[in-house]
């Protein structure tokens, strides 16, 4: 059986949502061989940058000027680690697929900072969505008293959508047309070098886990990392910006099933209710309009468009 260009780009860019789908299982076996947060990160991004790297080279890319390389390194020291810290912090006291559906409110956000900064326009459909999202993630949250809600790590959850937010818009404006593995790995490094040093300063790097936990750290860092951002793109030239991000929002879903399957966590049906409502939000902001010239007919350009939000999954 053959499959034409876009239907390859269209399983490729399922195959990326499984893989970040599964990232936060990943995560929780490793907690669960007694590896810590700042341990996990500082690994996943150490081995995904020699992965990222490893790539680029084999690619013949070359290095951006200089002002570049600063620029995505500090947003992996800065902004990709403090995203990192917040998701994997909330991941240990909360549900996987309720920290899931929470963070998954970042694109409304990445939309509602734009408007405020003048760099979108506010359109009926676009404010529609803004409001599906607020009612959807209301919804998740009231649901709490079928699954363990913990303040601190609803506040996690919601800083890591706010903070990915940032990121994404700062990122526009700090990098250009860059490779986008070279981009991953300059993040990724920068990330490393930040999670490492608050590792061994506040004593919190410890490689005195379970040799098992190896095997996880491999599966995040090289699967939900390194696969899951080489399908994107990879899906992403096929198939054009917008439906990829529209695919890419079955992650929370992989997340969700995955976690009902292996930790019998389950979702209240307006927890359930509330998640459709904020990925019916996700792919309302990605539909172009009747008579608008779609995004997806440049999908030869696409991996050059805004480098940092195809390792952010969300490239549009």
């Amino acid at each position: 059986m053959s499959f034409s260009p876009h239907h390859r780009g269209m399983l490729l860019c399922a195959l990326s949502a499984v893989a970040f789908g599964a990232m936060a299982v990943f995560a929780k076996e490793a907690y669960a061989s007694g590896m810590t947060v700042v341990t996990l990160l500082s690994l996943r991004f150490l081995l995904a940058a020699a992965a990222f790297w490893a790539i680029a080279a084999a690619r013949g890319a070359r290095l951006p000027d200089r002002r570049t390389i600063v620029s995505g390194l500090a947003l992996g020291a800065v902004g990709y680690a403090a995203q990192g810290g917040c998701y994997f912090g909330a991941l240990t006291r909360l549900d996987a697929g309720l920290t899931s559906l929470l963070t998954y409110i970042y694109p409304i956000l990445v939309f509602a900072g734009a408007f405020a900064l003048g760099r979108e326009q506010a359109t009926s459909r676009r404010v529609g969505a803004l409001g599906l999202a607020t009612a959807g993630t209301v919804l998740v949250l009231a649901g709490g008293s079928v699954g363990a809600i913990d303040g601190l790590g609803v506040a996690l959850a919601l800083g890591c959508a706010v903070v990915y937010a940032a990121y994404i818009l700062m990122s526009d404006r700090m990098v250009g047309s860059v490779d986008p593995f070279v981009l991953a790995g300059l993040i990724t490094t920068g990330a490393a070098v930040s999670m490492t040093t608050v590792g061994a300063a506040s004593g919190s790097l410890s490689f005195g886990f379970d040799p098992s936990g190896w095997l996880w750290v491999l599966a995040l860092a090289w699967g939900s990392t390194v696969l899951g951002i080489a399908a994107f793109l990879s899906g992403m030239r096929a198939v054009g910006p917008a439906t990829a991000s529209i695919v890419s929002t079955v992650e929370p879903a992989v997340t969700v099933g995955l976690a009902m399957a292996l930790y019998g966590e389950s979702l209240g049906p307006s927890q359930i209710a509330g998640g459709v409502l904020v990925l019916g939000a996700v792919v309302v902001l990605q539909l172009r309009p009747a008579g608008s010239v779609d995004a997806d007919a440049a999908a030869d350009h696409a991996p050059a468009v805004a480098p940092a939000r195809a390792l952010a999954h969300e490239p549009a």
